[in-house]
């Protein structure tokens, strides 16, 4: 009942809420994107959404235009702080994790939800095993399991079986749990980038 009915209730009604500040965040964030480099505001990925049906997820634009996807060898988006596809406005939505906030978009549209396991990349359908695709029976979130206890610090696979156990055992205290420990982990700026050992790894382009 909660899944079905309260969870998205709850997505829609806070969503309207918070319109009126994501429009405000519209104008500030768009001229600083459009003053840095002049390129488009949003970045649309195109990721695996509920039982494996892809969608276009919005982002403000935090790299240069026509950058290169790279990846770890565990199928991870390469992340660190000096990465040089970076904007200098995109490092700072990156660390303030704004540049997540046009997803309001995809929750309204019944794309998303405001937690659930952060959307893959729709090449990752052909990585998961038959139970891990268990995390495709819900929503994917703004937010999640792994964002708020990991945030990046999880490789490919972690994150993947942190996944599978938030959609297995999704409940209101749950959800309740990661919006508080997210909010913490949001201003402590902890796990923003991968560590040294992580980046160490092959990079895939």
């Amino acid at each position: 009942m909660y899944v079905k009915v309260f969870k998205r209730f709850f997505d829609v009604v806070f969503s309207i809420i918070l319109m009126p500040f994501f429009l405000i965040l519209y104008i500030v964030v768009g001229i600083a994107i459009k003053l840095d480099d002049g390129g488009p505001i949003f970045y649309c990925g195109e990721r695996l959404g509920r039982y494996g049906k892809p969608f276009k997820m919005y982002k403000f634009r935090s790299m240069k235009v026509n950058a290169p996807d790279w990846r770890l060898e565990d199928g991870s988006t390469y992340n660190a702080e000096d990465d040089p596809r970076q904007t200098r406005v995109g490092k700072v939505l990156r660390k303030t994790s704004i540049d997540e906030i046009p997803q309001l978009l995809n929750i309204i549209k019944g794309e998303m939800s405001f937690i659930g396991p952060r959307p893959d990349p729709i090449d990752w359908l052909e990585r998961y095993s038959d139970e891990d695709k268990a995390l495709l029976n819900v929503l994917p979130g703004v937010t999640g399991y792994n964002q708020a206890y990991f945030r990046n610090s999880a490789d490919g696979y972690e994150k993947t079986k942190n996944d599978v156990y938030y959609a297995e055992n999704v409940s209101f205290i749950m959800d309740l749990k990661i919006i508080f420990k997210t909010i913490v982990v949001v201003f402590s700026r902890k796990n923003i980038y991968k560590s040294e050992e992580d980046l160490g790894r092959e990079k895939v382009n």
